[in-house]
């Protein structure tokens, strides 16, 4: 598809921004690649704002869409972890582009 083709609604960067667009599914998916096993409270402790009720809906669209795993130990209490599922791998060389290209608009326009 050419640069400047209007997106149709199955345009996949339409589609890859419906799924991990918005506040913070990019920053869990970022939290999940720097630590490959994290639980519920670390995860609020590593994304300051977000609320408990929205990070448990956000990993629910997360798993929902293939990209996390949630894994539930049988203990008391019960201990709920998550990490990426092998297609959420696959979208980190697409974060870290992300993240240089920010770093290069920063740096042009906060100088």
């Amino acid at each position: 598809m050419a640069i400047g083709t209007v997106c149709a609604e199955d345009c996949p960067v339409e589609l890859t921004l419906r799924l991990v667009g918005g506040k913070w599914k990019t920053l869990i998916l970022w939290e999940l690649m720097l630590s490959p096993v994290l639980r519920n409270g670390e995860l609020i402790r590593r994304l300051p704002g977000i609320t408990s009720k929205m990070l448990v809906q956000q990993l629910r669209e997360l798993e929902e869409d293939g990209l996390v795993v949630r894994t539930t130990f049988p203990v008391v209490p019960p201990r709920v972890e998550y990490r990426l599922t092998d297609l959420g791998v696959s979208f980190r060389p697409v974060m870290e582009a992300l993240c240089s290209w920010g770093e290069i608009w920063k740096a042009r326009n906060l100088a």
